[in-house]
């Protein structure tokens, strides 16, 4: 994923379907300087710090 479309679904009203390694996640944050996500696993709720590309919309 880009980061312009990361900041238009964290905008967004609507829900979109994002996944990092195949588990859905919610972006909680993103960090323009260095590109990534702080995300949190919808399963476990697991917290990490991704680079944006390594998310996906489904």
């Amino acid at each position: 994923m880009e980061m312009e479309r990361a900041k238009e679904i964290v905008n967004s009203a609507q829900r979109f379907v994002v996944t990092l390694e195949g588990d859905p996640v919610w972006i909680d944050e993103l960090d323009d300087s260095s590109g990534t996500a702080t995300v949190h696993s919808e399963r476990s709720g697991r917290v990490s710090r991704v680079p944006v590309d390594r998310l996906h919309e489904q």
